[in-house]
């Protein structure tokens, strides 16, 4: 059987879902493929999604205990992980299942397989249910995103050791975890376990945690996480990993472990992730791929083979859904035949720990290293009312300014609530708005925004609510 269309997109993540959903508002007759029952991908069924909703609850046993503080006691928390498991599914499954309508709504075929790549016109699709199905198209988009990487030489076939995925299915909570990278990925995860009670050792190889980001934020998420964690190694290797009667036996090698030999009932390898290029097919195409196994694309996110387009995780990082989803809209318009361009000024990141951590545009760190001139100018939560009734000084907002038009290059933010609020911060850099612009824009008092306010005022020396003069 075979299956002519406008436009065949492989994979149903926020990517591939958000481009066949424009192309289908636009008039074009599209086929999506994905092998799982509706769209969503990674990021749904076993990504954003599934921990943010166990991230929620974390943050609510946080809060529980804080609020003890304030002479308010609930009593020491009660979990019951399969009613929790079921929840966290029940998220997944409304979201998912709305999708599937979405789907139906705007008549995309759907066709549940896995897709490869005939040649530059033509693909077979192994169906989920059995036999195959050719599509023939007269463009396409790869949306096929990435799976967890792998720690070379050291991975072990035990069901004890997990990636990401097999964290969030949450069968049980380990009294011993031990979390191998300190990138967003490990800390959201470990912070998850730790606060349903597992005792969680993190350890990162490199100096600090979550590499890349300004030092300056993650000092204060740092404090936070090891505060919840049982231990925290940095530049610390783990060696070995053997599996044991008692769980699974790991060798660490770095200056301050106080135990080179420890064992962990689970331990989760969350060390990034790498892109599905592989089994695609493209052998059969002209679409190029690089050394590290991205897919090539210009800023039209078009391929080396004109009919084929590729967006997401397999065209390098940010691996992050809305910057998929984005580059599916654009990749969606140019085949169109719209003048269009994916140059964003700004891709917001958020690491939702606790507290959390955001930023979009240059960091402190990017800026240095491309020698791009800056100012900065910061504004401490210990000064905002609305933290301090919540209980929660323990932030601070970060402005990078242009010191000669002013304008505002990078904004970073860490604390509660911050992945929230950084869309301001991505918008203020779109649209090249200067400090004056930020600092004259009335925010509602009291809340966490005035942050954003108050770090401009600062850039002034003109911070109602600190004294922080401007220096000559």
């Amino acid at each position: 059987m075979a299956v002519s269309t406008k436009l065949v997109v492989i994979g149903a993540g926020p990517g591939g879902y958000a481009a066949a959903f424009l192309a289908a508002d636009l008039g074009m007759e599209v086929t999506l493929i994905d092998k799982e029952m509706n769209p969503g991908g990674v990021c749904l069924y076993r990504g954003c999604i599934p921990s943010k909703a166990l991230l929620h609850v974390a943050k609510l046993l946080r809060e529980v205990e804080d609020v003890k503080a304030h002479g308010i006691d609930f009593g020491k928390p009660k979990i019951d992980v399969k009613q929790l498991r079921e929840w966290k599914e029940s998220v997944v499954n409304k979201m998912t299942g709305g999708l599937g309508q979405l789907t139906k709504q705007r008549k995309v075929n759907y066709i549940r397989g896995t897709a490869k790549f005939n040649d530059s016109k033509s693909l077979t699709v192994e169906l989920s249910d059995g036999g195959t199905e050719t599509v023939n198209f007269e463009n396409a988009i790869i949306a096929t995103g990435s799976v967890p990487a792998k720690v070379p030489g050291l991975s072990i076939d035990s069901p004890n050791v997990w990636d990401s995925t097999g964290a969030l299915i949450l069968d049980e909570i380990p009294k011993k975890l031990l979390v191998v990278g300190g990138g967003y990925i490990g800390l959201e995860l470990g912070t998850v376990y730790a606060a349903l009670g597992s005792k969680v050792t993190v350890v990162e190889m490199m100096p600090g945690l979550l590499p890349g980001a300004d030092r300056d934020m993650v000092n204060i998420l740092s404090k936070s996480i090891k505060d919840k964690m049982e231990n925290v190694y940095l530049n610390t290797k783990v060696v070995e990993m053997k599996e044991s009667k008692s769980g699974i036996k790991v060798k660490f090698e770095g200056e301050k472990v106080d135990k080179a030999e420890q064992i962990f009932d689970k331990v989760l390898i969350s060390i990034g992730r790498k892109p599905v290029t592989e089994g695609l097919g493209l052998e059969n195409t002209n679409v190029k791929v690089s050394d590290r196994g991205f897919v090539k694309v210009n800023d039209r996110l078009q391929t080396d083979d004109p009919a084929i387009y590729a967006i997401g995780d397999i065209v390098g990082n940010p691996m992050l859904a809305h910057k998929a989803s984005a580059e599916g809209k654009t990749a969606v318009e140019a085949i169109k035949g719209e003048k269009v361009a994916f140059e964003p000024a700004a891709i917001p990141a958020v690491v939702f720990t606790d507290p959390e951590l955001a930023w979009a545009g240059y960091t402190e760190t990017e800026a240095k290293e491309k020698g791009i001139k800056y100012e900065v100018a910061k504004f401490p939560w210990g000064a905002s009312g609305r933290a301090t009734t919540l209980g929660r000084n323990d932030g601070l907002t970060k402005l990078l300014i242009n010191p000669e038009t002013e304008r505002i290059i990078g904004v970073g933010m860490v604390g509660v609530g911050a992945g929230d609020m950084i869309a301001e911060g991505a918008l203020a850099i779109e649209m090249a708005a200067n400090a004056k612009d930020l600092s004259l824009t009335i925010h509602p008092h009291p809340t966490l925004s005035e942050t954003m306010m108050g770090a401009a005022e600062v850039f002034f020396g003109q911070a109602t609510d600190m004294y922080r003069p401007k220096r000559k």
